[in-house]
């Protein structure tokens, strides 16, 4: 993998996608973009980080000539999910989003809220039939997950398995 696009929506759960970015590999060039609501989290958090304006539809992610390996968004939040699932592509991330499924290219979600409502697991079903990941934050204990560090390592692992990305970031089940 090369190029991957990283997304991250909604108010919380802005460290998860944070915490993923920082595990990837440094080989792999990626484009982050925020989305109005985890805008205001990240800011005050993170400015450090290069990242696309949302709202600039023109950015080269937006067009399917944009050679990208991949796309995640963590967290996704049920706004962005339902957007990607209907096909608006009102901003950056639900084009970019839509660009990759139109060019069926990898694309990962990782669903943030708990318990789902019916609508969301219907959206969720519909994407996941047109080959989208969906994976969202569920904790392999496993894997001896025994602190927050470790739960999100696990996490990101599990989506690094899904990418094809190589990591040591949890301890693998080798049975009883």
């Amino acid at each position: 993998m090369k190029r991957l696009i990283v997304g991250i929506s909604g108010a919380s759960g802005v460290e998860l996608g944070l915490a993923f970015l920082k595990a990837l590999p440094c080989s792999i060039e990626s484009y982050v973009i925020v989305s109005d609501h985890a805008k205001v989290v990240f800011e005050k958090e993170h400015a450090s980080i290069h990242r696309l304006d949302d709202a600039d539809i023109a950015a080269p992610s937006a067009s399917g000539s944009f050679q990208c390996d991949a796309m995640v968004i963590i967290p996704c939040s049920m706004n962005t999910l339902a957007k990607i699932a209907y096909g608006i592509a009102d901003n950056l991330l639900t084009r970019s989003a839509s660009v990759m499924l139109k060019e069926k290219r990898p694309l990962l979600l990782a669903p943030r809220e708990m318990p789902f409502s019916a609508i969301a697991l219907e959206n969720m079903h519909k994407l996941s039939v047109l080959g989208v990941h969906i994976a969202p934050p569920v904790a392999g204990y496993y894997a001896d997950v025994d602190s927050l560090e470790k739960m999100e390592n696990f996490f990101i692992g599990k989506w690094f398995d899904l990418l094809g990305i190589e990591h040591t970031l949890f301890k693998r089940w080798e049975g009883a």
